[in-house]
């Protein structure tokens, strides 16, 4: 592989920022890669990982004469970023994120971003519960789409490279409109997150199951609600807040099929209950021949008897 950028700054080095981190530095895509966190623990410990060449708690000061500037920080932070990097961004740099939510995201950076650097916002879809920099590990990207939301007048060099840099990771890379984006992601990532959320939230609530029977006797189902519950608190609050109108209407129609399945059951009505479970059985299938996930008991985890 060879060196795409001279400089690379990873603004934010949680799971994404972290593993973007691994991959450059084992790939050789840059000649240097600068870090910056705004909390100084954070940024030790990334330095401690060996993360970087340099390490600062100062974006600006990170975005200084950088060829790529990777923002990788809750989706409600972006605006304070991009006011705080605008003024030392050099002439041709680019400048992306890889925030969840796009339309939000544009209207918060693109009106700091100076008329000599290319903005172009992007979203990974990759992932797992954990945060932090010891989250990340390289490979992360590998078979995972990448999303561009590019805005009008994007600059087709600094897209195309933009492009290579995420393909050089492993990603396949795709681009929407960003509220088209926006939608997709509110069924397919951000509603499933908030109804692991509320599940898990309400089993905590239930004074007729204890706590401990809860951890005791929870099966896959559950527990794998369990692991989106578990992510960033912070991260999820912020694409709940600037993806509000796109999470809405998923909510809205969810609760409308989840009222119909509510009837069948009270009604018994077998046959509805059956072709709904038929038909959401065929779209587990279509993702795992896709490539999206495996096609292995309990989803290919690592067992104690396996280690043996």
């Amino acid at each position: 592989m060879t060196v795409q950028f001279d400089r690379i700054a990873l603004i934010g080095i949680g799971l994404i920022g972290s593993s973007i981190a691994y991959d450059v530095k084992r790939l050789g895509l840059a000649k240097e890669v600068v870090i910056a966190t705004r909390s100084a623990d954070t940024l030790k410990r990334a330095e401690e990982l060996q993360l970087g060449d340099r390490y600062t708690t100062s974006s600006a000061d990170a975005a200084k004469d950088a060829d790529l500037v990777i923002v990788s920080v809750p989706v409600g932070a972006s605006e304070s970023v991009a006011k705080e990097i605008a003024g030392s961004l050099k002439p041709g740099a680019i400048v992306t994120d890889v925030g969840s939510t796009k339309a939000s995201v544009i209207a918060q950076m693109q009106p700091h971003m100076p008329p000599h650097v290319h903005f172009i916002p992007g979203h990974p879809l990759a992932g797992t519960e954990k945060s932090g920099p010891d989250a990340g590990f390289p490979g992360l990207f590998e078979g995972r789409w990448c999303i561009f939301t590019p805005i009008s007048g994007t600059d087709e060099t600094a897209l195309k490279a933009l492009r290579q840099f995420w393909e050089s990771l492993g990603s396949k890379v795709d681009e929407m409109d960003p509220e088209h984006h926006d939608k997709v992601l509110a069924i397919v990532s951000h509603l499933p997150h908030i109804i692991a959320y509320n599940i898990v939230g309400t089993a905590d609530d239930l004074e007729a199951v204890t706590e401990s029977e809860v951890i005791k006797y929870s099966a896959s189902g559950f527990r794998d609600f369990t692991r989106l519950a578990a992510s960033d608190p912070t991260m999820w609050r912020d694409v709940c807040l600037h993806n509000k109108d796109a999470i809405l209407e998923m909510l809205a129609r969810f609760s409308e099929d989840l009222a119909y399945l509510q009837r069948a059951i009270r009604w018994g009505e077998g046959d509805k209950i059956f072709d709904l479970f038929t038909r959401t059985r065929a779209i587990r299938r279509s993702i795992v021949q896709a490539g999206q996930d495996v096609d292995a008991p309990d989803f290919g985890r690592p067992h104690p008897l396996e280690k043996k």
